[in-house]
């Protein structure tokens, strides 16, 4: 059986790889009112292999492409860290603050991924003249695949909760254990979603961020 309460990341990962988990169970139950046998099986809803209720960990950091840092150059636009974020030789990294997951086994529920990844307090700027735009408070949703935030123009609020990126986890690599007792998640594609890129087109009065660009590659680093 497994302890919820002391779940940790990489168990989760390991249950789903390697812990085979029924599908459902059957209770038989037989009725003889009618003087015949008859058979009743309910299905059991599935729980979760794996549940994760108070999400820490350490970051998750994306390496910029080059395709996108030359697409910010030819635009003019100078990308920054905004609070506790950092952005060091071509990466950008955001602590993670909280969240939580759910692990179901591949199969038994769509999407077997549920939860959410808060980065509060941290953010990436682009900055053009006298125009910046902060893309702040980053909350990854697993199961859809997508990354939603705040956007400010100038230090004026223009959205909430705005889907600002998509993201590809058909790259993703096996789980790695990494220094400090951490648990690595590397590979996924993060990408441009349509809505940023109107909104980033609109505001540096241009046509030329395509929806579905690649910004970089993420990697995921949790606590054990």
């Amino acid at each position: 059986m497994v302890d919820y309460r002391k779940t940790t990341v990489l168990a989760a990962i390991a249950i789903l790889a390697l812990v085979p988990l029924a599908a459902c169970s059957s209770d038989n139950k037989e009725s003889t009112s009618s003087g015949t046998s008859a058979v009743t099986t309910t299905t059991a809803a599935p729980k979760p292999a794996a549940q994760i209720d108070a999400l820490t960990g350490k970051s998750t950091a994306v390496a910029l492409d080059k395709g996108f840092t030359d697409a910010l150059t030819s635009l003019g636009l100078a990308p920054g860290g905004i609070g506790t974020a950092t952005l060091d030789n071509g990466s950008v990294s955001f602590p993670i603050t909280g969240g939580h997951v759910k692990y179901y086994t591949p199969g038994t529920v769509n999407p077997y991924v549920q939860g959410d990844i808060n980065h509060n307090g941290s953010g990436l700027s682009l900055t053009a003249g006298p125009t910046t735009v902060q893309l702040t408070n980053f909350d990854i949703d697993p199961g859809t695949s997508v990354l939603y935030g705040e956007v400010s123009v100038n230090g004026t609020p223009a959205a909430t909760h705005a889907l600002l990126f998509d993201l590809d986890g058909s790259t993703l690599k096996p789980l790695q254990a990494g220094a400090d007792n951490t648990a690595i998640l590397e590979g996924t594609r993060v990408l441009v979603s349509k809505d940023a890129a109107a909104l980033l087109n609109k505001t540096f009065n241009t046509d030329a961020v395509k929806a579905g660009l690649l910004v970089g590659i993420a990697t995921i680093t949790l606590n054990k």
